[in-house]
């Protein structure tokens, strides 16, 4: 599979998303860097990478040419600075991420003070705004520490010998009898710190970009703030109110408004519009269409108010006749009948190759046993606690963007067309987001306030209601899928067989995220299927990826926290327990003898070393702490199950097992989840805290999917629209936890999606451990598991 440098390249390549909106960030990219820059500026030593590419040609600078000084001083183009240091010895991390409750902000600057060697009491952060020059601004897929982990380590690093080099300088010492710690350059007895070193010297150094991959970064054994633990730097903000989030905006002169949603995402549009009703409603303005070239908002109208309660109450109180679309008259089940037709498909001609290895029609034409099963899950939402909000508004002819984003640039390329002005005439900014879980990876809720302030010519605070917020929501996709598997006569699996049908994110949103199939058909969406290329040796091996088109007629399928894997474990991790007790064998040491380190399962440095070998030490560590081998000796109607992921991507692999016991109450269904364990390895932890709530929280959000979440989409609309009929896990319902980080100093990998992905098979398996009952339907709700029993 494509890795993600691979994937943006294509993007910035490609340079525009699905509607035709050029996203490629201006050609600078935040992985591929032409050299490291370092000078002396207003005070300040600013450390940047030069812009590669177009960019840099562009201004006609090369990131090793010239003196560092002059380069950030001449103003010919804009570097890209990670960070900065002031005389008082202040060091500022520039956040390119969004934070939203994962305190990425605090693994990203830990990244930085490690290698400078920075007084952790001096780091101070800033989230930055949608300027071109920090590159493709993306914050998902659990990727901000893993892809930052070399580029802002050796940032750090970088500074750490130029304030080395010039503190030596100033001390009248060889470098080479200098050290850095805690913000200071020391030699024996003298040491200056670094406001000093910035204030005193005229810092010009440069690295290339050679120079810098052979930098190398201190060994485990050395670090002082990568692994230790620390309060994460968004805390006491969120704690005393200072922090702001996109719904906190206020300008002067600002409006409100709250949008009018069609019948259906696409094709509606109103026949005739009577606000009578509302202008009698104190505060109300107007109630105006808006018009987008994008295509976005089809359909769409926006009531105008001088506060959100007068915008709110007008809304309710105006009358609206639709011509409806023709989603209007797809349900879920159609949805989901048309994923069965694909997955049962015996051409496989409406798909194409994820994965393709030996003969799996003959493995399976000559196995003594053929286990054949199909899985759905439902339509998620994501019910981030803050519904999606934006404030917008034109001054001096260039438009500014306020709210809480996970891809500014795609944003930025939307708003472009939408208000049909050049990107460079568009500035998104940046705050906390109350929850994204992917939601805010697509911009198109910045959209409807942009037409609107350009319809009035003022400021406008465009707020959903959880409702509208609802209805307008990237869902992710209701998906079937079928698995076929061979046994031989020892029980050994010899060949596999995998149709995954569902919409497919990126086709909808970024198409140039789409990767070339192995064989057959188009492009594929990794997003939509990643997960089922799991690392177990299953023999033959063919994984089919289907696009349901009909999803997309209904609405624009979105990328929820973990993306395809929280389907296709769910799958993948059933199978191979049902796979197991067809061989009369162990479902846990089942999956330790698929767990074979060889081939393309061997795993490559640095991204995946060990392979499959770690995702076995995880398991074993699993089985232990959970006392796996005490399952048959469990009460009536109480089982333990197991299962396994590796997160998102192979090329990124989180290694986790979970084991759950569940005691299911015969008389209505229910099922009680007692104890969750689990381990992972997820190599260097940047910060363990933060580690750690990530992993309770993307476990409990599993546990939620698994048992209660999910809804249907009817006339249009899911049927669910507030989360009391949505339901997710109450507090009452978190189970005792044992989780456990495996102690590692291998590459960082992503931690806020593979909890998600392991929980919902883990819990089918222990029912069906429990009672005998196997649920391959999520959510599993408590009807259908007691009209099985």
């Amino acid at each position: 599979m494509a890795r993600f440098e691979d994937q943006l390249a294509a993007v910035e390549a490609q340079g525009s998303d699905a509607q035709g909106n050029d996203i490629s960030g201006n050609g600078a990219q935040g992985f591929t860097r032409r050299g490291f820059l370092i000078g002396t500026m207003a005070g300040s030593a600013m450390m940047a990478f030069g812009l590669s590419g177009a960019a840099s040609a562009a201004s006609d600078v090369s990131g090793s040419n010239g003196s560092a000084s002059e380069s950030l001083a001449a103003g010919r183009y804009e570097p890209t600075i990670w960070y900065a240091i002031a005389p008082d010895g202040t060091v500022t991390v520039h956040i390119t991420k969004a934070e939203m409750g994962q305190h990425v902000a605090t693994s990203l600057a830990r990244l930085v003070a490690e290698e400078l060697e920075a007084d952790w009491s001096s780091i101070e952060v800033v989230y930055v705004d949608s300027d071109p020059k920090w590159g493709h601004m993306v914050t998902g897929g659990s990727w901000s520490v893993h892809h930052s982990y070399l580029p802002l380590s050796r940032a750090g690093a970088a500074g750490r010998i130029a304030l080395i080099e010039a503190g030596a300088k100033l001390l009248d010492v060889d470098p080479a009898d200098c050290r850095a710690r805690n913000g200071q350059v020391i030699s024996g007895d003298k040491s200056i710190s670094y406001g000093e070193i910035v204030s005193q010297a005229g810092l010009e150094r440069t690295f290339s970009e050679e120079e810098l991959k052979d930098i190398s970064l201190k060994p485990a054994s050395e670090r002082r703030v990568l692994g230790t633990k620390g309060t994460a730097l968004d805390v006491p903000a969120k704690v005393n109110g200072e922090a702001i989030y996109g719904i906190d905006v206020t300008v002067d002169k600002m409006l409100y408004a709250r949008p009018v949603l069609p019948p259906t995402r696409f094709g509606s549009k109103p026949v005739s519009i009577d606000d009578s009703a509302a202008k009698q409603i104190d505060g109300y303005r107007q109630t105006i269409e808006l018009d987008d070239p994008s295509g976005v908002c089809q359909g769409w109208l926006a009531v105008i108010a001088d506060s959100y309660s007068s915008a709110m109450r007008a809304t309710d109180a105006l009358k609206v006749e639709w011509q409806r679309g023709d989603s209007y008259d797809i349900s879920e089940a159609d949805i989901q009948e048309q994923g069965h037709t694909l997955v049962n498909s015996p051409s496989r001609d409406n798909g194409s190759l994820f994965v393709d290895i030996g003969d799996v029609s003959s493995g399976l034409e000559g196995a003594s046993e053929v286990i054949d099963s199909t899985y759905t899950t439902s339509s998620v939402l994501h019910f981030q606690l803050e519904p999606v909000n934006a404030t917008v508004f034109e001054e001096d002819g260039h438009w500014h963007v306020h709210c809480g984003n996970q891809q500014q640039t795609l944003a930025v390329g939307m708003l472009s067309k939408s208000l049909q002005v050049d990107k460079s005439k568009i500035t998104l900014h940046q705050y906390y987001l109350g929850g994204g879980f992917g939601r805010r990876l697509y911009g198109d809720y910045t959209i409807p306030a942009a037409l609107a302030a350009k319809a009035l010519g003022r400021p406008v605070k465009m707020l959903f209601t959880r409702p509208d917020d609802t209805r307008f929501d990237c869902v992710r996709s209701p998906s079937v899928q079928r698995l076929r598997s061979g046994l031989d006569g020892n029980g050994k699996v010899v060949a596999s067989e995998h149709a995954a049908a569902a919409g497919w994110p990126s086709a909808a949103m970024a198409p140039a995220f789409l990767i070339e199939p192995v064989e057959n058909g188009g492009k594929v969406d990794s997003f939509a299927i990643s997960g089922a290329d799991h690392w177990y040796d299953v023999g033959a091996q063919r994984v089919w990826a289907q696009q349901n088109h009909k999803a997309h007629e209904v609405f624009v399928p979105g990328y929820l926290r973990s993306v395809g894997p929280g389907w296709t474990t769910w799958a993948v991790e059933q199978h191979i327990d049902e796979l197991a007790l067809a061989a009369g064998k162990d479902p846990a040491r089942f999956r330790l003898e698929l767990l074979n380190a060889e081939g393309r399962n061997a795993g490559q440095a640095p991204h995946s070393v060990g392979g499959a070998e770690r995702l076995k030490a995880v398991l074993e560590r699993a089985m232990a702490k959970a006392d796996w081998d005490s399952r048959d000796s469990l009460p009536d109607d109480v089982g333990m199950g197991v299962a396994l992921t590796f997160g998102q991507e192979r090329s990124m692999p989180t290694w986790v097992a979970c084991i759950v016991r569940v005691k299911v109450n015969r008389g209505d269904g229910s099922v009680d989840v007692e104890q969750l364990t689990s381990v992972a390895d997820a190599g260097t932890l940047a910060h363990p805290d933060g580690a750690m709530a990530q992993l309770e929280g993307s476990l409990l959000w599993g546990l939620s999917m698994a048992l209660y979440e999910g809804t249907e989409y009817q006339q249009g609309k899911p049927k669910a629209l507030n989360l009391g009929a949505y339901t997710p896990l109450r507090m009452n319902q978190v189970p005792k936890m044992d989780l456990e980080f495996v102690d590692s100093d291998a590459m960082p990998v992503g931690l806020g999606e593979p909890g998600t992905t392991v929980v919902a098979p883990a819990i089918a398996n222990a029912i069906q451990h429990a009672v005998g009952v196997r649920l391959r339907d999520m959510p599993m709700r408590a009807e259908a598991l007691k009209a099985a029993l």
